[in-house]
């Protein structure tokens, strides 16, 4: 607890780590990124780092493999200047849907990454709702595994009227994390079973649940191209539903999303900033460096984090 703790950043979203490192109190960490003429990445940190408690924070947004690459270096850096403990900080790990093998002669990539993040030298990684929780187990090392709830719920109490409300999961596979948000606000719940066509196409097979005159809120843990979104929309008002509300961890809003969301009729769609926000006339920014800071806080300081998974 005594060794110093320091907070540096990739390029992939500087604004997040810069407000982590004010919510902490601290600089943000100076470092260097470069391309060479021959496309290789050149790191380094332009301060020392012997014996620090160095975080690094960086999100696999697009493009991925620059940013992935970038922090490995990063981390293989503090590690060669003889930091005591470097901590990859990964507000959006995006190759967590890559989690088995569900196609023939396929990568396990959630794996791969992790193999290289350890390999790198990482000692912990500090992340914030994956898509699949079970990549928590493809690491070797500690990983503190964040949630956003909190965030989502709040933003919902204070932007919708929950009298007549109802949580909606996109998808089956989203229907633990939407449970536990019903719970939390206290309303009904209701979910979408989907069929993916494409990776920027689904089809909507069936409803469950009653969303007739309340006012949806589809939780979600990304939004990419928005097709999984519009698609729930479109049903949800078809079934009924007053109105329409969305919030995820996670806004990557890549290739059509956000022509896609201007001309759907939903009301309003909120993100956290693990992604750099985008700009638009229903988007909206949920921080969370406070939670990110204190997370960071609590594992320099030898505490509990486990208060911030929910």
């Amino acid at each position: 607890m005594d060794r110093p703790l320091l907070i540096f950043s990739g390029q992939s979203n500087k604004p997040l780590a810069q407000a982590i490192a004010e919510a902490l109190g601290l600089p943000l960490g100076k470092s260097t990124t470069q391309r060479f003429a021959n496309d290789n990445l050149f790191v380094r940190f332009e301060e020392s780092l012997r014996e620090g408690d160095v975080f690094i924070v960086q999100s696999l947004t697009p493009p991925v493999q620059d940013h992935l690459m970038e922090l490995l270096m990063m981390v293989d850096a503090a590690k060669g200047a003889s930091a005591a403990r470097v901590t990859a900080v990964i507000p959006y790990f995006s190759y967590a849907r890559s989690d088995k093998k569900d196609a023939p002669r396929i990568s396990i990539a959630a794996r791969l990454i992790a193999d290289l993040l350890q390999t790198a030298g990482a000692d912990r990684v500090l992340t914030m709702t994956l898509h699949s929780p079970q990549v928590h187990g493809f690491f070797k090392v500690p990983v503190d595994h964040l949630s956003a709830e909190s965030v989502i719920a709040n933003h919902f109490a204070t932007r919708v009227d929950l009298e007549n409300a109802v949580v909606v999961a996109p998808d089956a596979g989203d229907l633990k994390r939407a449970s536990s948000l019903a719970r939390r606000l206290r309303l009904p719940l209701a979910f979408i079973d989907k069929e993916r066509v494409s990776d920027t196409e689904v089809r909507v097979r069936m409803l469950v649940g009653e969303v007739r005159g309340k006012t949806a809120l589809i939780v979600d843990d990304e939004i990419s191209t928005a097709g999984s979104l519009v698609e729930a929309v479109e049903a949800l008002l078809q079934a009924g539903a007053r109105e329409v509300y969305a919030a995820a961890t996670h806004g990557v809003y890549v290739g059509p999303a956000l022509e896609r969301i201007a001309q759907s009729p939903v009301k309003e769609v909120a993100a956290t900033d693990t992604c750099p926000p985008k700009e638009g006339p229903k988007l909206k920014t949920l921080p969370v460096a406070p939670i990110f800071a204190e997370a960071i806080w609590r594992i320099h300081r030898g505490e509990s984090v486990s208060s911030l998974f929910t």
